[in-house]
């Protein structure tokens, strides 16, 4: 065996990958098919002991504890059982982030994680040889904390398959650097931390290691200039810079909850819909639409989605990469309702089977498209109701843009704003203000309970003059059927 050996050079090319432990699978909510992966120039490598720069202006500088594939030699298509064999040697990697700027990167990640210092390797660099890909540790510590400690042991795609599919493509060079992927705990640290990752094969002979691999975190002076994207955040990315929204510090209690959600199932949209039309709310369904489970209530918090018609040079600028549609289900959670303004365009499809998945994993109560739906089969198949105009096979390109989320549209006739309570049901979509949900619902509910005592006298021969609507004298003897 021989003694890891320090690590030198900038590599030609830095891969990384998007997703791979089941840990951090699970975190992130959704389950890749295929390794997918972005590229890091050589310029952010750097060694042991290098500050990282959170650059001035932001806030969500994100670490990313990884295991480093290094090239021993040249290589194009290999099979995955010469990937391995491909591979010199490991590394302990540092995989930083800037989430305030994910927003400008489209799916590309240069920005936000290609800056100068951005991706830390070495110490030292284990000798391939004397390992097992299956039988790794990445351990990460902040300021002497352990936060993330994981194996390779059930990792969605093995090292061997990551050198083979990388290089059907691409010829991959001695000294390239693959990244491959990081476990849960991942989350923000701050000017003045330490952070540190160790990459070791503790069950293999002699145990060998990297080394800590330290970065200190400081902070930037340089505000970013004008002419370029600037940081900007959201919840959204604080939770997912963070962890979670709870480590984010953002409220984790929401508006429906399982006792309200109870009573809002307890009635029907119609009379919910004579309860708003008393308070002047006469707008407020969203009309047209059939649904993939109309046994299937609908009880959510509205989420937008808003497509603009098709303009070829917007959509190239708009429509490929990470586009608004994709960050719109990606975003969902439980309790959310993808609201979609397409203009009641019945001409494309607005959502299909992958994207309908994506929402029914994240726990989304729902969808609502005044558009098109394609894979309508698929879409049904799933438990999530999804409200629609009609089904049609045509992509999203041949009508719409893509064009921005989480801001009041317009959807089947109705004006809706991200926060709106949307039921669903046979009879229709409501949209109701939240700060009005538990009054309607206690009303809608007393409502209901009078119809039953209405609907017996009828049953037993009453006529209706005085009895719908109830008269004094009805209603006395309908506070003596309630008791």
């Amino acid at each position: 065996m021989q003694n890891p050996a320090p690590f030198t050079g900038t590599p030609g090319k830095v891969i990384a990958l998007h997703l791979n432990y089941p840990s951090r699978i699970a975190q992130r909510g959704r389950t890749p098919e295929q390794p997918s992966y972005f590229l890091k120039p050589g310029s952010s490598v750097s060694a042991s002991g290098t500050p990282i720069e959170r650059p001035a202006g932001t806030e969500l500088l994100a670490f990313e504890g990884e295991i480093a594939l290094i090239i021993g030699h040249s290589i194009r298509r290999v099979t995955p059982e010469q990937g391995w064999a491909a591979v010199s040697g490991v590394t302990a990697a540092n995989d930083f982030g800037v989430y305030d700027l994910r927003y400008a990167d489209k799916g590309s990640n240069l920005k936000s994680k290609g800056g100068d210092g951005f991706t830390p390797l070495g110490p030292t660099v284990i000798n391939a040889t004397d390992i097992q890909p299956d039988a790794l540790r990445v351990r990460t510590w902040v300021n002497g904390a352990l936060v993330q400690n994981d194996t390779t042991a059930h990792l969605a795609f093995g090292f061997g398959r990551l050198v083979a599919d990388l290089s059907q493509l691409m010829t991959l060079e001695p000294g390239d650097v693959i990244l491959t992927g990081t476990p849960a705990g991942s989350s923000v640290v701050q000017p003045g931390d330490v952070v540190e990752v160790e990459v070791d094969a503790p069950t293999a002979p002699g145990a060998p290691s990297t080394g800590r691999l330290v970065t200190p975190v400081v902070a930037g002076s340089i505000a970013m200039a004008e002419y370029g994207a600037g940081p900007k955040i959201d919840d959204l990315q604080r939770a997912e810079a963070w962890g979670s929204a709870k480590a984010a510090g953002l409220p984790t209690k929401t508006l429906l909850t399982d006792e309200l959600k109870a009573k809002i199932n307890s009635v029907g949209t119609a009379t919910l819909s004579s309860q708003l039309r008393k308070r002047g709310l006469n707008n407020v369904s969203i009309d047209g639409l059939q649904s993939t489970r109309p046994s299937v209530r609908l009880v959510g918090l509205a989420r937008t989605l808003r497509f603009i018609p098709n303009r070829e040079d917007l959509f190239i600028s708009h429509g490929g990469g990470y586009n608004a549609q994709k960050r719109a289900f990606d975003s969902l959670r439980p309790d959310d309702v993808l609201v979609i303004e397409a203009r009641g365009e019945t001409g494309t499809g607005t959502v299909g089977d992958i994207l309908a998945l994506r929402a029914q994993v994240n726990g989304a109560a729902g969808l609502v498209t005044d558009g098109g739906v394609r894979d309508v089969a698929a879409v049904t198949a799933l438990k999530m109701p999804t409200y629609f105009a009609n089904a049609h096979p045509a992509v999203l390109g041949r009508k719409h843009v893509p064009w921005d989320t989480d801001l009041t549209i317009a959807c089947g006739g109705a004006a809706v704003q991200p926060g709106d309570v949307i039921v669903g049901d046979a009879d229709g979509i409501l949209v109701i203000p939240p700060h009005l949900i538990e009054e309607v619902v206690a009303d809608a509910i007393e409502q209901e309970r009078e119809e039953t005592f209405i609907a017996e006298m009828v049953a037993a021969g009453e006529g209706v003059d005085g009895l719908y609507p109830m008269n004094a004298k009805w209603k006395g003897r309908y506070q003596q059927w309630l008791q």
